[in-house]
């Protein structure tokens, strides 16, 4: 399959887990560990994407104020959340990665409610298109503004 006809689907590894968004960060941080990951998807009671979070964010907006992670809740670190649909073309995965600057991405199936199916990283995009496309996707998510 050439990958300007790939949908977030095909690129995507299904099946990541969520944190619940009342879990705290240090319950967060073992998931990630168990599961040899750097980034959770955050999920509600209601099984919906809430928002992201990283091994990254708990270090600087947790352990580097002086916060204890066992206190803080994952859904109090939530940020800005992007997603995309499991039919969006991988171009638009791009795109919207490279926009703003992201290097995983949640993938939704809006067939199933809204329903967390899987992510995209870095790893799964260099698996699945071409070369030109991923140097530029290196160019633009790690450029300094």
């Amino acid at each position: 399959m050439d990958s300007t006809d790939l949908k977030a689907r095909d690129v995507m590894h299904a099946g990541a887990q969520c944190v619940a968004e009342s879990s705290t960060l240090m319950d967060a941080a073992r998931m990630m560990r168990d599961l040899d990951v750097g980034c959770l998807p955050i999920c509600g009671s209601d099984d919906k994407l809430k928002g992201v979070i990283t091994d990254r964010d708990i270090v600087l907006h947790c352990c580097a104020e002086g916060r204890d992670p066992a206190t803080v809740l994952a859904g109090d670190l939530g940020g800005r959340l992007y997603w995309c649909d499991a039919d969006t073309p991988v171009t638009e995965v791009l795109d919207l990665m490279e926009q703003h600057q992201i290097r995983r991405l949640p993938v939704i199936d809006v067939t199933t409610g809204n329903r967390l199916i899987g992510m995209i990283t870095e790893a799964d995009l260099a698996r699945n298109v071409t070369d030109r496309q991923i140097a530029e996707f290196v160019e633009k998510v790690y450029a300094t503004a």
